[in-house]
């Protein structure tokens, strides 16, 4: 006849009120509501940086710097367009700097001008 001890019914006791706590913590947890991580639109920006004219902008057009590329945002330096892309974490880069992400369209156009060091934007024809 097996016999159970005391020390071994309390064990057994916690380990069951732990785990309904365990479970009303995660239940809990699935009930809260979540918040939408929706990203902020980048800003529009026009400026002159070292020289350059840099401007910004959300884009309207259905090409291929509008669509998944660049997020429907545009990027000119000097008139000429900078193909930007936004990376999954959220940070930026274009086809002058696509090796250093950066944290927004302005940040990746100044980097661009940077790496220019004076020579035109050559348009991309992708085409």
């Amino acid at each position: 006849m097996s016999s159970i001890t005391r020390r071994r019914a309390l064990g057994v006791a916690a380990g069951a009120a732990g785990a309904a706590a365990g479970l009303a913590l995660a239940g809990q947890a699935a009930a809260a509501p979540r918040a939408a991580a929706t990203p902020a639109a980048p800003d529009s920006f026009d400026e002159v940086y070292q020289g350059r004219r840099i401007k910004g902008g959300p884009s309207h057009s259905g090409g291929h710097h509008g669509g998944h590329h660049g997020g429907g945002y545009s990027v000119t330096i000097d008139g000429e367009e900078l193909h930007v892309m936004q990376n999954a974490d959220g940070t930026w880069i274009s086809v002058i700097n696509h090796y250093e992400p950066v944290a927004t369209p302005k940040a990746v156009a100044r980097a661009a001008v940077r790496e220019l060091q004076g020579a035109p934007l050559v348009p991309l024809n992708l085409a």
